[in-house]
């Protein structure tokens, strides 16, 4: 499950980075979104599948909610993609289960599942000199020249989905949770 908000508004913002991440694991398999069965995008293959929930942010739990219970699926099964205001830019962090950490898309994805067990994906994406109220940093988009630095994390975040699909989270963790910032970008 990536996380981010839908419309045109909202695709460049720092806030989409679990979207920006599903997009790019999609490409990369020559697969496509398509509605799924409630307020989600769907793309599924032999192995996996990707949802981007087509609700806002805050309200992300209602659309993965409905994914479960339709293809019936438990919570420790998903792997939830998304951005983290409290992690430095171009971290990455796996993480088996835990809380909200704040993040509203999480917060609502625990309360509708009524489970706090289930992976995550979290993508850091502070950068100390970029800075304001949290709400304005994560809806801006990130300064065009970091483009390319950009592209690299969602590569690195693409690269560990694909290890966690044939490893646990164990050594996925092990894999990923080190030394995976990326370099040239100034926090």
């Amino acid at each position: 499950v990536g996380l981010g908000n839908p419309g045109r508004n909202y695709s460049d913002t720092k806030h989409n980075f679990g979207f920006w991440v599903l997009d790019k694991f999609a490409e990369k398999r020559s697969l496509k979104f398509q509605a799924g069965k409630g307020d989600y995008l769907l793309v599924k293959s032999n192995d996996i599948a990707l949802v981007k929930p087509t609700t806002y942010m805050n309200n992300s739990g209602m659309a993965v909610a409905d994914y479960c219970r339709y293809f019936q699926n438990t919570p420790e099964e998903l792997l939830v993609v998304y951005d983290d205001i409290d992690l430095p830019l171009g971290t990455l962090r796996f993480k088996p289960s835990g809380g909200s950490g704040g993040h509203k898309g999480m917060e609502s994805i625990i309360y509708q599942l009524e489970s706090e067990d289930f992976n995550r994906l979290r993508i850091g994406i502070s950068a100390e000199n970029e800075m304001g109220p949290s709400e304005r940093y994560v809806l801006s988009p990130f300064p065009k020249d970091w483009k390319e630095k950009i592209n690299e994390m969602i590569e690195k975040a693409c690269d560990g989905i694909d290890y966690f699909l044939t490893h646990d989270m164990k050594e996925t963790m092990n894999k990923f949770n080190e030394n995976t910032n990326v370099k040239g970008i100034d926090g």
